[in-house]
């Protein structure tokens, strides 16, 4: 772990933990760490950093304890200037077609506060030399899309470089901020439209059991459950959100004798690989199937016909999650540690009222 804040040590008293070693640099002063305070104190990196500024979540007594090694060491944080004027986007893969609107966010509030951005892709739990070598670049701050393991947090945080987790697949823990989207509303809003319509049979092609997926679904099982509709579970199928399993998904719908009349997906590519299925079945989108999507990335007001879906807003979120990695950086207060940003039924083409027979 690389040692960045560095001060002089007044003395070495019997105070030191007994099974460590005190900070020592070669010939000349000693030098202390953010992790050397927090193996010290018998604490995670994180909560040191949390001391460091002013954050709530730690106990008073882990507080003063952290506090009087900070000032028994004169640890300081490192100096903002030495980081690097720029806001790093670590994606965990490149491939998804929203990542363009996440980017247009980040430039966008990286554009005024005059830094660059630098765009770095990590696999879903690469955590050690990938993020060594983000935190060796000492950016201005790190977001994250979907996730960042501990092993990761820590050590940015060792590094003093502040985080955020861009739409996170999972929950986080208490104290990491992050910027999510209003994901139980946006299932909710698709499920009611359908219903208003007349549908009665709506089936869900679902995600895996991501946090923001689950949360989806239950919007739709909660609007049902309101308009008094039962729950069947043989319209709910979980796959892959991609346009290959929303088609493997709605192929297997549409082949039951009482197929559904409308079917609503987690993501925008699962909805077009149910267009494709579909159209394979002889079926009429919206004539004879409804179909309603969720995230509203560009291409589904292209298709035909334009999709109905859940916009999630991308570049409000990315902008959002920029503006608080920098404040965070420059210490200042923050009113809440996680956003989450309304999302909004778009309503096109593809959905209508169902077939009367």
């Amino acid at each position: 772990m690389q040692e960045r804040g560095k001060a002089a040590v007044a003395d070495k008293s019997e105070d030191a933990p007994k099974d460590s070693k005190e900070p020592a640099s070669g010939g000349g002063l000693p030098s202390v760490t953010i992790a050397y305070i927090a193996e010290s104190a018998g604490v995670s990196v994180p909560t040191v950093s949390k001391v460091l500024n002013g954050r709530s979540g730690v106990s008073d007594e882990t507080r003063a304890r952290v506090e009087k090694l900070i000032n028994k060491y004169g640890y300081r944080k490192p100096s903002g200037s030495r980081r690097q004027k720029i806001v790093e986007l670590v994606f965990r893969e490149l491939e998804s077609m929203w990542g363009v609107e996440i980017l247009r966010g980040v430039e966008e509030v990286a554009r005024r506060n005059r830094i660059g951005v630098m765009v770095s892709k990590l696999g879903l739990h690469d955590s050690k030399a990938g993020m060594d070598e983000t935190a060796g670049r000492r950016p201005q701050c790190v977001l994250s899309v979907s996730w960042l393991s501990e092993a990761e947090r820590d050590r940015l945080a060792a590094n003093s470089i502040p985080y955020v987790v861009f739409d996170p697949i999972d929950d986080v823990p208490d104290g990491v901020p992050y910027v999510a989207a209003t994901h139980f509303r946006g299932g909710q809003s698709a499920a009611r439209h359908l219903i208003g319509l007349g549908h009665r049979r709506i089936a869900m092609i679902s995600g895996p059991d991501h946090a923001f997926c689950l949360a989806r679904m239950a919007g739709y099982r909660s609007a049902l459950d309101t308009a008094g509709l039962a729950v069947d579970p043989e319209l709910i199928v979980r796959m892959q959100l991609t346009r290959e399993d929303g088609y493997a998904a709605a192929g297997e719908l549409l082949a039951r004798p009482d197929r559904p009349t409308a079917i609503f997906t987690a993501n925008d590519l699962q909805a077009l690989g149910v267009y494709q299925a579909a159209r394979e079945a002889g079926l009429r989108i919206p004539e004879d199937l409804s179909v309603v999507g969720y995230d509203d990335v560009p291409v589904t007001a292209w298709v035909d016909p334009p999709l109905t879906t859940v916009h999630q807003p991308l570049t409000e979120m990315a902008a959002a999650a920029t503006e608080l990695a920098l404040t965070l950086g420059r210490g200042e207060k923050i009113p809440q540690i996680g956003l989450e940003i309304a999302t909004h039924l778009v309503v096109r083409e593809s959905t209508a009222p169902p077939p009367r027979d």
